[in-house]
């Protein structure tokens, strides 16, 4: 994927604020780039520009050389099934389900049978540590629980592009740090081009790529060799 001249502006009553400022960036398979910034630089907002979620003011976000955002409303729904994952901030489980159920609800609307969507989410719950606590209802996980059924449920799809927000912020160190070096082991084995936002500044330790981000911009502190 590939960023160009991307900007965002909001008009926030007689203000307008702009919240991405002309960034120019890629995301190639098998490469992990982190965003840094304090909240509010505009990192949540290119991640959501990015990933189809927000469109740009100006600038274009090409998927494979496509202009992202012409997509139709059932190529977009289609890409972020198919080839798109997302870890956000808020998590976005269903409460009533358990962390297993959650974790194969996107295979099971991709059309895999019941048992191996099961089988498949029980394997990506032991990555992230989780397999134990994979019968128990979101309700009954702690954040950093609820943090790690998201990751798990982004990458069991095997996308080709994870964008992830503050993947790590509900987590202790330790497991924040096992969950970045998953994260960096997937990228390169399978080839998935991962986006990721992130306060931990030991973050950067596990990334290919890192890019500050601050009023809107974006610039880069360790590129691509």
């Amino acid at each position: 994927m590939r960023a160009s001249n991307v900007s965002r502006e909001f008009v926030l009553g007689q203000e307008r604020v702009q919240a991405v400022r002309a960034v120019d960036m890629e995301l190639c398979p098998a490469r992990m780039v982190l965003i840094r910034g304090k909240s509010g630089s505009g990192k949540t907002t290119l991640l959501n520009i990015i990933g189809g979620l927000d469109r740009p003011t100006s600038g274009v976000v090409f998927y494979h050389e496509r202009d992202l955002h012409i997509f139709s409303e059932r190529e977009m729904t289609r890409w972020r099934r198919t080839k798109a994952a997302f870890v956000f901030q808020a998590f976005a489980l269903i409460p009533g389900l358990t962390a297993a159920e959650n974790v194969d609800v996107p295979l099971r609307i991709a059309g895999i049978s019941p048992r191996d969507a099961g089988k498949r989410a029980l394997q990506y719950l032991d990555m992230v540590g989780l397999a134990p606590r994979a019968h128990h209802r979101i309700y009954e996980l702690s954040g950093g629980e609820q943090q790690r059924v998201a990751v798990a449920r982004a990458l069991v799809k095997e996308p080709e592009v994870l964008l992830a927000d503050e993947p790590t912020g509900e987590l202790d160190q330790t497991t924040g740090h096992r969950v970045l070096a998953l994260l960096r082991s997937l990228a390169h084995e399978r080839g998935i081009a991962i986006c990721l936002t992130s306060h931990d500044p030991s973050a950067s330790d596990f990334a290919d790529e890192v890019y500050s981000m601050k009023d809107g911009q974006l610039s880069a502190e360790r590129s691509a060799a």
